[in-house]
């Protein structure tokens, strides 16, 4: 296991976060921590995307595999943060039990396959699809933070999050997932985190739908009571008359 990687990883995310918390001082930890997250989330997902897309191997056909030299580094970047942002979380005591269930999850899906040298292939790939929707999810806190969201931007925000979620984390997952329990490489231990790391995608999943569903709702019933007050006010003067008085 390339321990020296990952106490370096650590380093460097907990040095980026005290930068932040020096920089934003007028800021509160949550602000500087979701900076990091957001570091995280767009350097992780152009990593893990050259080493599925360009470097290979193809993780639908290649899960179980040995590790290789990027894959190994990839793992070892985002194992370090994983381990920073747990930390923050559990002393902060910020998210539920979902959420920590995520992150100690991930913690020991990473650390797993870089302790066994394998299947660090299927690994990047759902690192890849997992945290393709973080930097549109810390977007969207950040601007409720400066009063920006409620508009066309967060609902764009929003939509985009949930379709990239539906199709990427769950349908693309759901395939990820079928081919690592069917692949005689795999090891059992690695089918069952990769169960678990299933079961906690559909439980986001239901989560956003719920939020998904009241916010469609609630534009809806706000776009109706406006058109309502529209025709109510058109219709309480005659086409071609003026309220002037001769």
């Amino acid at each position: 296991m390339p321990v020296l990687e990952v106490v370096c990883s650590l380093i460097g995310w907990l040095g980026l976060y005290l930068l932040f918390c020096w920089t934003f001082s007028q800021r509160g930890p949550e602000w500087n921590c979701r900076l990091v997250t957001l570091s995280h989330g767009v350097l992780i997902v152009l990593l893990t995307a050259y080493v599925v897309f360009v470097d290979g191997p193809w993780p639908f056909t290649h899960a179980g595999t040995e590790n290789t030299a990027l894959q190994t580094q990839a793992l070892a970047v985002c194992l370090g943060y994983f381990l920073f942002d747990l930390g923050w979380c559990v002393c902060y005591g910020t998210e539920g039990a979902v959420m920590l269930a995520h992150h100690a999850a991930s913690v020991a899906g990473i650390l797993l396959a870089l302790l066994t040298g394998v299947s660090g292939c299927e690994t990047c790939g759902v690192i890849f699809g997992s945290e393709l929707t973080n930097p549109l999810l810390q977007s969207r806190w950040f601007l409720r933070r400066l009063g920006r969201y409620h508009g066309p931007l967060g609902d764009a925000v929003d939509l985009l999050f949930i379709l990239l979620f539906a199709t990427v984390r769950v349908g693309v997952g759901t395939v990820m997932f079928y081919c690592e329990l069917t692949s005689p490489r795999t090891s059992l231990v690695m089918k069952l985190g990769g169960l678990v790391m299933y079961v906690l995608a559909w439980v986001f999943m239901v989560d956003i739908a719920r939020f998904g569903y009241k916010k469609s709702r609630a534009r809806y019933k706000s776009w109706a009571e406006k058109h309502k007050l529209k025709e109510k006010n058109s219709s309480g003067q005659l086409p071609g008359h003026s309220d002037k008085r001769e």
